[in-house]
C-alpha cells in the first residue's frame, strides 16, 4: 500500500508566507535565550572580547559557581519558590472559590457583581492608591503585601466561571439531591473537575508572580527579602563593579557571564514546568469538563 505523496502544488502561497512568519517568530523567541546561554558557559576572555555569538567559545562554570556561592541570589531564589507557590495557591483557591457563585445564573445581584468584577479591568487606581492600602493595612516589608492585593486576577476568574457554566447541572442536582452542601459541591465535584483549567490559570499566575520586581521593589524595604528579579535588576543597572549591588568584581570576571547565568538560572523553573502545562491550555480555556 503506497501512502500519499507529497506535492508542492497542493500548498499555498498563505500556507509558505505563513511558515515563514512563524519561523522567523522562532528564531527572534529563541536566539536571546541560546545568547544569553552560550556567554553564560564561555570563557571570560572570549566573553570580554565579543567574541560569542550562538555558540559557547569554551567551557566554562565559574559564572554559575560565582552565582550560586554568593548568598544573595540563592537567597532571592528560595525567596522567589517561597512566594511563587504561596502566591499561586492563594490565587487557585480564592479564583475558585469566587468563579462558583458567579457561574450560577440564580445568584442574586449576579450581574452587578459581574459588571463591578470587569470594570476593574478598565479601571486601575495606579500605583499610589494601591500603596496606601496596603501601609494602612499594615502589609508593608511583608510576603502579604506580594500576594493578598494580587490574589484574584479578574481575566483568570472569567475563564474559571465560564468553565464552570459549561460543567452539566445534573452534577450539581445530582448532588443537591443526595444533600449535598454547595461547600462539597465545589470542592468535591467542581473543582477537581476542573483540572484543566485550573493548570492552565495556574501557570499563568505561576508566570506573574515569577516575574514580578516592580511590586516587590515597592512594598518590600529589607533586601533579605527580595525575590530574585530584584537581585537580577540590580545586577544589570549596577553591573560595573564599583556598586554594592554587584556580586563580583568585573575584573575577575566578565559581568555579561555574571547576568547571563543568573538569567538562565531564573529560566530553569519555568522551563521544566511550562511543556507539562502546556497541553492543558487549549482544553483547560476552550472546553467544559465533559465530552461528547
Amino acid at each position: 500500500m503506497v501512502g500519499p505523496r507529497f506535492n508542492l502544488r497542493n500548498i499555498s502561497w498563505f500556507q509558505i508566507i505563513n511558515t515563514l512568519i512563524l519561523l522567523s517568530l522562532a528564531v527572534i523567541t529563541v536566539y536571546p535565550v541560546v545568547y544569553i546561554t552560550a556567554v553564560s558557559l564561555s570563557e571570560t576572555s572570549e566573553v570580554i572580547q565579543g567574541n560569542v555569538t550562538l555558540f559557547p567559545k569554551g567551557f566554562n562554570l565559574d559564572a554559575y559557581a560565582q552565582v550560586l556561592t554568593d548568598n544573595r541570589v540563592p537567597r532571592a531564589y528560595m525567596n522567589t519558590i517561597f512566594y511563587t507557590a504561596l502566591g499561586t495557591a492563594i490565587n487557585l483557591l480564592l479564583t475558585s472559590v469566587a468563579a462558583y457563585p458567579l457561574a450560577r445564573k440564580n445568584m442574586f445581584g449576579r450581574k452587578f457583581f459581574l459588571l463591578a468584577i470587569i470594570m476593574t479591568m478598565f479601571l486601575n487606581p495606579g500605583i499610589i492608591p494601591n500603596y496606601l492600602v496596603v501601609s494602612e493595612l499594615g502589609l508593608l516589608d511583608s510576603v502579604w503585601a506580594l500576594v493578598l492585593p494580587n490574589a484574584i486576577w479578574t481575566f483568570e476568574l472569567l475563564i474559571l466561571k465560564s468553565f464552570y457554566e459549561n460543567m452539566s447541572e445534573s452534577l450539581r442536582e445530582a448532588a443537591v439531591v443526595d444533600g449535598a452542601s454547595e461547600y462539597r459541591i465545589l470542592f468535591r465535584i467542581m473543582i477537581p473537575l476542573s483540572k484543566p483549567a485550573l493548570a492552565s490559570i495556574g501557570l499563568f499566575y505561576f508566570m506573574g508572580h515569577w516575574n514580578s520586581f516592580f511590586i516587590p521593589m515597592i512594598y518590600l524595604n529589607d533586601a533579605n527579602m527580595y525575590p530574585l528579579q530584584v537581585v537580577l535588576r540590580d545586577m544589570l543597572i549596577f553591573s560595573d563593579g564599583g556598586n554594592n549591588a554587584s556580586l563580583v568584581d568585573s575584573s575577575a570576571l566578565a559581568p555579561q557571564a555574571m547576568k547571563n547565568a543568573t538569567i538562565v538560572l531564573s529560566m530553569i523553573p519555568v522551563l521544566l514546568i511550562y511543556p507539562f502545562a502546556q497541553k492543558y491550555f487549549a482544553k483547560g480555556v476552550m472546553l467544559g469538563s465533559e465530552k461528547g
